[in-house]
């Protein structure tokens, strides 16, 4: 059978699976896969929680059909896989999505079949870890009955300009026979092009510095921002001063949170490691970013303490989600920011519409209020959610109300501090 009538199947149906699952459904027979239940009847019913797709965009694809069935992938003959990683409590890989997805597609695995891994991992985490689950479950052998490919994810969940077809895509195949094959099968969709790499190895490692490069920069402007503060002069003043210059980079200071940049730069030293390497900028930067939400919290006490209060402060945090404009609550720093306030013997109220309450609830133990009251000792900006624009400050907030923003967009005049 020719590549271009191979049956897919996508095994995982988040903020990556999704989108790719609805691509390739415009273009031939996907079947998507996830665990969830409940996220297949939805989606069924054309509602995407994560508001990546609209019922309108879920509908284009007219040969996806959704199932939490193992049986019924069963005839696929090309699998993607695009499982979570996360890191544990100890900042460690945590593999167990992947590994689980790998024990499901190996009990199913046919002579000729394809998998490929879109999950982010450190250099040979694919062939070294999923591979021998493959032969092991499916009794094939690797390179000989079955084949791999790895063509890392590059969804920016929220960002409504650059979706999986207008974003280039790195690609690569266990043999170059089947990379080519790999790199033709998402040239159908990526209208941004693909790129294909040597290796998997090489693919791998070219995702998980994608991520740690932005930290890093991210460390550098929250490190600044510390400076700055010390010294009495506005950090962003001193960015858009600075990016007059046309090869200066326009990051801007910030909480580093969700699946990616808080992420993926423990995958890479964590492989650095194993091989004998004990990894120094990189682990700087995680240490910076990491420490940002206690910072935050500080800067608010500080403030809180200026004007004669800060015992039992109520204050109002606006935003939990990782970042604007989207419900994705994973790894949140905001959270840090929360927790750091209420050690300081702080009443902490939490208002974020775009957050789902029953999930915020049970990962944090956060309860979301329904709507913000008034005479707040503190209002802490941490998320710049378009729907904050509509909060009636005259209302939220007292003269004596000190309000610290973490991200630039209110009005002037409403921050009394901003990071």
């Amino acid at each position: 059978m020719s590549a271009q009538n191979k049956k897919i199947a996508i095994i995982g149906l988040g903020y990556v699976g999704l989108p790719l699952a609805v691509e390739f459904g415009k273009k031939r027979e996907t079947i998507g896969f996830d665990i969830n239940s409940q996220r297949i009847d939805e989606l069924q019913k054309g509602i995407d929680k994560t508001l990546e797709l609209s019922s309108n965009e879920l509908s284009e694809a007219k040969y996806l059909s959704y199932t939490d069935s193992q049986e019924k992938i069963s005839s696929a003959e090309i699998y993607i896989v695009t499982v979570p990683t996360p890191i544990d409590s100890h900042k460690k890989p945590d593999l167990t999505p992947m590994i689980r997805a790998s024990e499901t597609v190996g009990e199913l695995l046919k002579p000729g079949d394809i998998i490929i891994y879109e999950s982010t991992v450190y250099p040979g985490a694919t062939e070294e870890v999923c591979v021998p689950i493959l032969e092991q479950k499916s009794g094939l052998r690797f390179n000989k009955d079955f084949y791999c490919g790895y063509s890392p994810e590059r969804i920016n969940p929220g960002d409504k300009e650059h979706r999986v077809s207008t974003i280039k895509k790195v690609t690569s195949g266990s043999t170059p026979e089947i990379g080519e094959e790999v790199d033709k099968l998402y040239s159908e969709i990526i209208t941004a092009g693909t790129h294909l790499a040597s290796s998997i190895k090489v693919a791998e490692a070219a995702k998980v510095i994608e991520n740690a490069q932005r930290d890093l920069n991210i460390a550098f402007v929250n490190e600044l921002s510390k400076i700055f503060h010390k010294i009495g002069i506005d950090t962003n003043e001193v960015l858009e001063a600075a990016g007059t210059k046309w090869n200066f980079l326009p990051f801007k200071p910030g909480l580093v949170g969700g699946h990616c940049i808080g992420v993926d730069p423990y995958y890479l030293t964590y492989k650095a490691e194993s091989i004998g390497y004990n990894p120094q900028v990189i682990l700087a930067g995680r240490r910076i970013n990491d420490g940002m939400g206690a910072y935050v919290a500080s800067r608010v006490m500080k403030l809180l303490t200026i004007g004669g209060r800060g015992h039992n402060a109520r204050i109002l945090v606006l935003g939990i989600t990782f970042k604007e404009d989207c419900p994705d609550i994973r790894n949140s720093k905001v959270v840090d920011v929360i927790n750091e306030l209420r050690e300081f013997g702080s009443l902490v109220e939490v208002y974020d519409p775009n957050a789902d309450k029953s999930e915020v609830l049970t990962e944090y133990g956060i309860d979301l209020i329904n709507e913000p009251g008034n005479n707040y000792d503190a209002i802490v900006f941490a998320v710049k959610h378009k729907v904050f624009n509509n909060l009636d400050w005259k209302v939220l907030k007292t003269k004596d109300t000190v309000v610290f923003a973490v991200k630039e967009g209110l009005k002037e005049g409403i921050a009394d501090e901003t990071l």
